[in-house]
Formats: structure tokens, sequence, C-alpha cells
């Protein structure tokens, strides 16, 4: 029997005293093990920021890759070896800047890994910059005026991607996240997760407190894509937590024709010899 103790990592996370990032590392560790999934079995994939530190603190394999660039290696892995359990975690800096063309495309295709992205809507490794996610008008060290740009909205952008499973959580309700995280590893295809994550040193705005006047989870019909999209554009003073959109879909895996039903690792490699290379040559 897997517990969440045989995921609890060597060392010791140096996350900032109450950042959200905790409750995900605890709800990640407990979803794969309330799921019976071994550490052996399973791998995160994470960028550069405070949350893409995460590989180092829990018990699995894991890959701590370039700023933005999780999802292609994550896509690899499991094209590689599709009975891994594959999860891809970052920030909103991370995956929404740097990551941003990757996002959509790794949503457009459908692969079956879950991306767990920690939104604290600002740039914390690097001490408090506007993020992608920042809020119109907010000041940080790169916007002392306030910020002059729009917020992204992730959640509309998942969907018009084309990713089969979107949904929204709090790190102040850690087992409401573990939960949606659960739902997300079980479903077949791409996963988004969301997590309003906040940042306790340099987002004195979107805080705990913030969040818990304002989520709520709406009773919604996950197949209606419509309004899913809708839900996703609320924001003020309702914020939709849980999921959204939740459908079946053919993914990258089983569209492909060289790894539909197999595993690049079971496939024996292939000899080359001078006709092979007289063909190129």
């Amino acid at each position: 029997m897997v517990t969440i103790a045989d995921y609890k990592g060597k060392v010791k996370p140096d996350w900032c005293p109450g950042c959200g990032n905790f409750a995900q590392l605890s709800a990640i560790s407990g979803a794969l093990a309330d799921l019976g999934i071994e550490p052996k079995d399973s791998v995160i994939t994470s960028g550069i920021g405070c949350s893409s530190n995460l590989p180092e603190f829990i018990n699995l394999y894991g890959f701590h890759g370039l700023h933005g660039r999780l999802l292609p290696v994550a896509s690899a892995i499991k094209w590689a070896n599709p009975k891994l359990t594959v999860i891809g975690y970052g920030g909103d800096g991370d995956g929404f800047f740097e990551g941003t063309q990757h996002f959509y495309h790794t949503a457009k295709r459908n692969v079956d890994i879950t991306y767990i992205v920690s939104d604290n809507q600002i740039f914390g490794l690097t001490t408090g910059q506007a993020s992608p996610t920042t809020e119109l008008g907010m000041k940080t060290k790169s916007t002392p005026d306030g910020n002059i740009e729009k917020p992204l909205n992730p959640l509309t952008i998942a969907l018009t991607a084309g990713a089969t499973f979107v949904a929204r959580a709090f790190s102040g309700d850690a087992l409401h996240l573990k939960e949606v995280i659960k739902k997300g590893i079980q479903h077949k295809g791409f996963s988004f997760i969301d997590v309003f994550s906040p940042c306790v040193t340099y987002n004195k705005i979107n805080t705990y407190d913030y969040f818990r006047k304002r989520v709520y989870k709406p009773d919604t019909d996950t197949k209606d894509f419509n309004k899913a999209y809708s839900l996703a554009q609320e924001w003020g003073e309702k914020i939709p937590i849980g999921v959204l959109y939740d459908v079946e879909g053919p993914s990258y895996e089983t569209s492909d024709p060289v790894i539909a039903g197999k595993a690049l690792i079971d496939i024996p490699p292939v000899k080359l010899t001078k006709e092979h290379l007289a063909e190129f040559l």
C-alpha cells in the first residue's frame, strides 16, 4: 500500500513560511498516494521559479529543466514511457510568459499529462516583478506606477487550445486541491489545473483572505464548453474553483501511429547499416 510518507523527499522545502507551494506539495503527494501510484511510476518536470524547486522536495523521478520548457520535457517522457504518471509543475511566470507557446500546443495535442501551475500573480524568485497574471494597476518592482497590462487568463487559453480537462483550485483549501489533482491525474488527456497560490512575501493584494472571500465551487455541467468558458471569465467578487471542463477526446499518444499502443522504450533499436547511411549521402 502506498502512503503519503512514501513521497516525502530527503530535502526540506525552503519556501517562505506560509507559501501556497507547501499545500500543493502535500496535495500532489496525497493525490498520488490515494491513487496507489508508486514513486517509481511517477515523474514531475519543472521549469524555473520558486515553485519549480518542488521536484527536489518530493520522492519521485524529477526533471528540473529550463525556464518555460517543462511541458516539452513532460511530453517526451510520456511518449517514451506512457506507463508513467507524468506531472508538469511550475509558476505563472514560467508557464504563461516563457512557456506560453508550449502551453498552447501541449493542450492542442491533448498530451496525456497533468499540468499544475502555482499561480501567485507575481514573479517571486526574482523578488516581486509583475507576471502575466498580475492584476491591472498593481504596483510591483517592475511596475512602480501600476501594471498597465491586462492580465492573461490561462483558463480561456487552455479551453480555446483544446485541453480536455480544465480546473482551478486554491492552496488555502488543500483537501479540495488534492481531489482536483486526483481527477486531473485520472483524466486521459491534457489536464490543466491553475492553482491560486498566494505569495506571502511579494504579493500583498491577492492574499489568502482575498481568495477566501471570493472563491466558490459551482455546481456545473463539466461537459458544457460554453458554460466552462463563461465560468473561466468570472473574476471579481466571485471566482469559481473546481473542475470546470472534463470531456473525453483522443490523446496524442493514442493518435500517433508510432507510439499508439506501445512505449518507445519497448521498441528495439534499429541497427544502422551502410545501406541505411547511403540513403542520406
